[in-house]
């Protein structure tokens, strides 16, 4: 039995926000909680708990493009963004993933992938559109992630450091990132707090920032 995800609808246009309710509704492990017109609603909202999933348009009023997904972060570490936009520029793919979203839709895609991403996050998978699949080789891949080389970085990083700072990126607990990486969940903690303490990081919004400056390919 599939766990029951709490979902929030965002998006300004109130017809998109109907649609994407009664397609929700037909699915029996997903409820609608609330929804939001614009980014402050939605602060707001995601402020209040509750919520294990928010269904975004990146075009919303109050919404500073792929930045406002790393304030979410902030706020609600543990919950799934999936972006659901006309965008499908590859390198906005690339900083929305980079930023912490889980999921990444197109407008004009098939309805039929909103349950299919849905079923990827359940399982703490990275869901892309058909549409936009060409931005990342194999977003739901469960391999370490790519590399990029260490001088990127204006702080040289190690292999593991480097893989952990792409991982946080993306959200994933220590426990997701220790499965990821074949490491123990402490261990993965360690990782992560000593790379946040090598880079004066302080938080998952500063880590996604980081990640995104210096142009971590997230795959």
């Amino acid at each position: 039995m599939r766990k029951l995800l709490t979902v929030v609808v965002a998006d300004d246009h109130a017809i998109v926000r109907e649609g994407l309710k009664l397609l929700l509704s037909t699915m029996d492990h997903v409820s609608v909680v609330a929804e939001a017109a614009d980014g402050e609603a939605l602060a707001a909202i995601v402020r209040a708990g509750g919520a294990d999933l928010v269904i975004l348009d990146l075009g919303m009023p109050r919404v500073a493009g792929v930045q406002f997904i790393s304030e979410l972060r902030a706020i609600a570490p543990r919950m799934k963004i999936l972006v659901l936009t006309a965008n499908i520029e590859a390198r906005t793919v690339r900083a929305t993933i980079a930023a912490g979203a889980s999921g990444y839709l197109t407008k004009s895609g098939d309805p039929a992938e909103l349950n299919a991403a849905l079923d990827a996050m359940l399982r703490n998978e990275v869901y892309l559109s058909q549409a936009v699949r060409f931005a990342v080789d194999d977003p739901r891949s469960h391999q370490p992630p790519p590399l990029t080389d260490a001088a990127l970085s204006p702080v040289p990083l190690t292999r593991r450091e480097m893989q952990i700072l792409t991982l946080a990126a993306q959200g994933l607990t220590a426990r997701e990132t220790a499965d990821r990486l074949g490491i123990s969940p402490l261990t993965a903690r360690k990782h992560r707090e000593n790379l946040m303490r090598k880079l004066s990081l302080h938080n998952a919004a500063e880590i996604a920032a980081y990640a995104m400056r210096i142009g971590l390919p997230i795959g």
